[in-house]
């Protein structure tokens, strides 16, 4: 082999026939190894292009992968499969059932059909497109993980009612003859378990397996590929253990880890030469991922020099980290840096509103990875403006039914017949019911309390003196969700709406803000120079000169919702990911005091800084 190679590479590059499981740490040249491997199994063992399937998963990586090989051989196209498991999967169903395209459900067709499940229900949901989202990422990893739905706790609701959306689900797909991206696994799983002669032709096409991201395979697509591999074994897997961060759409890192007791035998090559981050980065995340548990031993060293420290800052509060990235930002400009180089991570996409605001008004142009939601169509925005709206006299039907049971006022929409709302009218209803009375006695003099004041404190009323918190708790309790994933939106307008005098300007500001955040959308992906607002999520597997990771605090990064040990080490990975992405700098941010709280610093960056006393 020639000198391009380090010797990890080289043994990776030279493997031959058997299971062989390549663990590539970040920046290590796994594409290189995959693209080399499959040129070698051509060139010197006189593999047949058309026995080779190198399976990635995502579309975009596949033609990726493919271009790279196309590349390295000079522009020839071989007959190799390049693909995503779904479309190996549907290719192997098209010529057992002779599916066609056609019977593959849309997935907004997929949405509706779960939307009208939900509404038969007859449920109570304010977020009823984040429920819909929710549960059909639930149908996928009972599907993906091959559970018996009886035996499966729901996180979004009750057992039956989740039981029924999916039963109902699947026999809606098998009488509009359709299947869904998870049946085309489950589907190719059971036809290869009865049909042991399509199985052997396959395994017969097949004879040269090579699998990308492997740490991100489900249940369902392990099985598949075991079977497909046969007695032959020629199986090739490369991934990080360390970069597994998709447990929540069914991946299962455990695979990774017991892949050698499934295949006796396997080859273990580790590239630990990181070719991407300075020596700084490398040594701060060689620290942090130490401390998971559940993981391959090993040690990722960088071939760059050790370059500037990584940069741990603290600011008072939001507003200063902002404003410091910011002044970051200008002062790279001003030295002729681009704007691309830069990329600021964090770990949910409500994460950066603030600093968005900032970078639309300093006119600093900026690339969203992530669609990012606009706070005021949350429907706890949408429930304090209906409050506001009506306390300010728009007393119509729609403003009253949103806020009339929140909280619970025991109020049936049924009495509510006209386009609008007269309380005197509607406590006309209840003169034989004093309690009735009273709440709605209350709820007129919460109204006008609500309209004398500026919005700040009118959304501070609303949760305490009208008790909506309460709702929120409730809520949170029947969604079987944290309160705080609710408060955290709470404070988030509620810190928005500080510098408005009145309800008009703040009103103002939100139309305003919501065409911005489309114009800005439209405008920045078009644009090429760009400064890359990310979640940690969608930055796995991308690099840049200069990387900012914000709010690392307690809550945030590790997420509130992630208490057990399993998911706190999922946590840390996410982090090391983001760590990772930096070539030349990191810079580590965190605030002392977040909406009116006291925040507390990830324990991520004291693992980074080599605390040990955490």
């Amino acid at each position: 082999m020639k000198k391009q190679f380090n010797e990890a590479q080289r043994m990776a590059v030279e493997h031959y026939a058997g299971p062989c499981m390549v663990i590539a740490g970040p920046g290590s040249g796994k594409t290189l190894v995959i693209t080399h491997r499959t040129k070698n199994l051509i060139e010197q063992y006189h593999v047949k292009p058309s026995n080779i399937l190198v399976i990635t998963f995502t579309k975009a990586a596949a033609g990726e992968m493919q271009e790279r090989f196309e590349k390295l051989m000079g522009g020839e196209k071989l007959p190799i499969s390049f693909g995503t498991f779904h479309a190996v999967f549907f290719k192997i169903l098209k010529y057992a059932y002779h599916y066609s395209a056609q019977n593959i459900l849309r997935e907004d067709t997929k949405y509706r059909i779960i939307k009208e499940l939900v509404d038969r229900e007859k449920l109570d949901n304010p977020d009823e497109k984040e429920f819909i989202s929710a549960i059909i990422s639930e149908i996928s990893t009972v599907k993906g993980d091959m559970m018996d739905i009886h035996h499966y706790y729901s996180q979004n609701c009750s057992e039956e009612i989740f039981k029924r959306i999916y039963n109902e689900y699947n026999e809606i797909l098998i009488r509009q003859n359709k299947l869904d991206f998870d049946d085309m696994l489950v589907m190719c799983y059971e036809l290869f378990r009865q049909r042991k002669d399509i199985l052997s032709a396959w395994q017969n096409k097949y004879q040269f397996i090579l699998i990308d991201e492997f740490q991100d395979i489900n249940r369902v697509q392990y099985e598949i590929m075991k079977m497909l591999a046969g007695d032959t074994k020629n199986i090739f897997i490369v991934g990080d253990d360390d970069q597994s961060v998709y447990r929540f759409r069914g991946a299962r890192p455990e695979i990774m880890m017991n892949f050698e007791k499934d295949f006796e035998g396997t080859k273990r090559i580790i590239l630990d030469e990181n070719y991407r981050c300075m020596g700084s980065i490398t040594d701060a995340a060689a620290k942090l991922i130490a401390n998971n548990e559940k993981r391959f031993l090993k040690n990722i060293h960088t071939v760059r020099e050790q370059g500037s420290a990584v940069d741990y800052t603290e600011f008072k509060n939001v507003a200063e980290e902002n404003k410091r990235i910011l002044e970051d930002i200008r002062k790279h400009i001003a030295k002729g840096g681009k704007y691309s180089d830069i990329a600021i991570l964090f770990r949910t996409n409500i994460g950066p509103r603030f600093l968005v605001d900032q970078l639309m008004e300093y006119n600093i142009p900026f690339h969203m990875k992530d669609m990012m939601p606009n706070i005021y169509e949350h429907f706890i925005a949408k429930d304090i403006i209906s409050y506001i709206r009506f306390a300010c006299g728009e007393n119509t039907r729609a403003n009253f039914l949103r806020i009339i049971n929140k909280p619970n006022r025991y109020i049936s929409r049924e009495l509510l017949r006209s386009e609008t709302v007269n309380i005197d009218e509607l406590m006309g209803q209840f003169t034989d019911k004093k309690w009735m009375l009273e709440r709605l006695d209350k709820l007129k003099f919460d109204l006008r309390m609500i309209k004398q004041m500026a919005p700040f404190a009118a959304i501070n009323y609303i949760m305490q003196g009208v008790e909506y918190e309460n709702y929120l708790e409730e809520y949170a309790q029947y969604r079987r969700i944290k309160p705080e994933e609710l408060y955290d939106i709470k404070d988030e307008i509620l810190q928005a709406s500080k510098e408005y005098k009145n309800f008009e300007e703040w009103f103002d500001h939100i139309g305003e803000y919501g065409k911005e955040l489309a114009r800005q959308a439209e405008i920045n992906s078009r644009n090429e120079n760009a400064v890359e607002l990310s979640t940690m999520h969608s930055a796995k597997g991308l690099e840049y000169e200069i990387v900012y990771i914000m709010d690392a605090v307690e809550g945030v990064t590790p997420h509130a919702k992630s208490t057990l040990e399993d998911e706190i080490e999922e946590e840390r990975r996410l982090f090391y990911v983001a760590v990772t992405r930096a070539k030349n700098e990191l810079h580590v941010f965190w605030v002392k005091e977040r909406f009116n709280k006291e925040m507390d610093i990830s324990r991520f960056v004291l693992e980074m800084q080599g605390d040990k006393n955490i």
